[in-house]
């Protein structure tokens, strides 16, 4: 069981919902659901009354933030004690889609807010990342999160969610979806990673039909292929610099586009830690500075 979710815990009783107090702990409300079934299952007893349109704390959940409420306030005193040093080293993957937006930024506040706190940053695809973290060969990644995470050794905490958009050659001057598919061939992302998985899923669900001749693993090359008039592609909005150097035409996909979830991975074992506690901070400001949109 997490210390967090006793926190998490005090802050639903006292707002009234998961919702609140997701927003106070700067979780997701899901993430907030899933510490409270966890706390529930570790302590044996029923928190809360869901039977009815909002969940309401038993009798049990207001006990347990009475008792718990000075040690919690106590053990946050202490981390955040200036006297306590964060210090040592991080080995920390991001996949190449995020490096640009995220590693600057992060490593700034760090070096300002921690400086005896050092990244080792590594770049790679999202399985592979993962992988290394199960292994022990990384202490935390930034990766897309598959759509099925649960279980295992593995912590996820979502970051940011983004939506995939479809590009287009510049000079594609077609009205909709289907007709720059009716149009175009398809350049697929590696079916094999969650981006390509998840547009797969949209052009089965939405499209039908498509013309398929391409399938690359590098954002930036089929930025570049689609710019070159070979085709359309749905991936992760292209950055600014990307746009500069390769026109596109960009196409918001509107209700039904996929989403992609990019989250810190880390071993359970290691969820308390204060260096990897460090990195949450530094990712999460760094992505508010670079403009990104948190986790909702």
């Amino acid at each position: 069981m997490r210390i967090a979710a006793l926190a998490t815990l005090e802050a639903v009783v006292r707002n009234g919902s998961f919702a609140a107090a997701a927003q106070e702990v700067n979780i997701t409300p899901s993430a907030v659901s899933m510490q409270m079934k966890q706390l529930e299952q570790y302590l044996g007893k029923q928190l809360f009354d869901r039977s009815g349109l909002h969940v309401r704390p038993t009798q049990t959940a207001r006990e347990l933030v009475e008792l718990m409420r000075s040690p919690l306030h106590h053990l946050e005193a202490l981390r955040r004690s200036s006297s306590t040093v964060v210090e040592g080293h991080l080995r920390v993957g991001i996949i190449e889609s995020m490096q640009a937006q995220l590693l600057p930024g992060t490593l700034r506040i760090m070096a300002s807010r921690y400086p005896r706190l050092h990244l080792k940053p590594s770049r790679g695809r999202s399985t592979t990342l993962t992988a290394a973290v199960k292994a022990g060969d990384l202490d935390a990644a930034f990766v897309a999160q598959p759509l099925k995470a649960g279980g295992g050794l593995l912590n996820w905490e979502p970051m940011l969610r983004r939506e995939l958009v479809l590009i287009a050659p510049g000079t594609a001057t077609e009205s909709s979806v289907a007709a720059l598919f009716r149009r175009y061939d398809w350049i697929r992302y590696e079916r094999d990673t969650v981006t390509g998985s998840l547009a797969a899923r949209y052009v089965h669900e939405n499209v039908g039909e498509s013309r398929s001749s391409l399938e690359l693993d590098s954002t930036m090359a089929i930025v570049a292929t689609v710019s070159a008039g070979l085709g359309i592609s749905i991936v992760q909005p292209p950055d600014a610099a990307q746009q500069l150097s390769y026109p596109l035409r960009v196409v918001k996909l509107g209700r039904a586009a996929p989403t992609l979830q990019l989250s810190l991975v880390t071993r359970k074992a290691d969820v308390d830690s204060r260096p990897l506690q460090a990195l949450r901070d530094a990712l999460r400001a760094a992505l508010v500075d670079s403009g990104g949109v948190g986790a909702k």
